[in-house]
């Protein structure tokens, strides 16, 4: 089975969309196996975002990234990576088409509530460095 990691960003945790988020995950008839609202440390987002370390943002990035506690998720189901990216839209909230996530939730290419792995190599390493493996939970097949 496949999974990926979702992270729902300050913007709307802030503005108390986790829960709309989450339905929309659940709608697709995918399976939450972890979850845990945290701080996320500097250390992880600057791995995390290794390859924007450099770019003017970077410091902006990570000012947003840890302005208020996050929402990880790790979710599991067929082909899960591509639903995700499919459901959440593009990166840049005014490009993302309404019923997206982005298009729904997003107001720009940052605040653009949530972040999804981009294929399975993204997804296995974000996982590991959110989550430890007592803290996924293994369904009985």
């Amino acid at each position: 089975m496949n999974r990926t990691v979702i992270l729902i960003k300050p913007d709307a945790v802030k503005r108390g969309v986790i829960g709309k988020i989450i339905t929309r995950l659940e709608n697709e008839r995918l399976t939450l196996v972890a979850a845990k609202f945290m701080q996320l440390p500097e250390d992880i987002i600057d791995v995390w975002y290794e390859h924007h370390k450099e770019k003017d943002f970077f410091p902006e990035l990570k000012n947003f990234m840890t302005s208020t506690p996050i929402m990880a998720m790790l979710w599991e189901g067929e082909g899960v990576v591509e639903k995700v990216r499919n459901l959440t839209g593009p990166t840049d909230s005014k490009k993302a088409e309404k019923g997206s996530i982005r298009g729904d939730f997003g107001t720009d290419i940052q605040m653009n509530a949530v972040h999804a792995s981009e294929d399975h190599a993204d997804a296995r390493r974000e996982m590991d460095l959110i989550f430890h493996p007592h803290e996924i939970f293994q369904y009985e097949k």
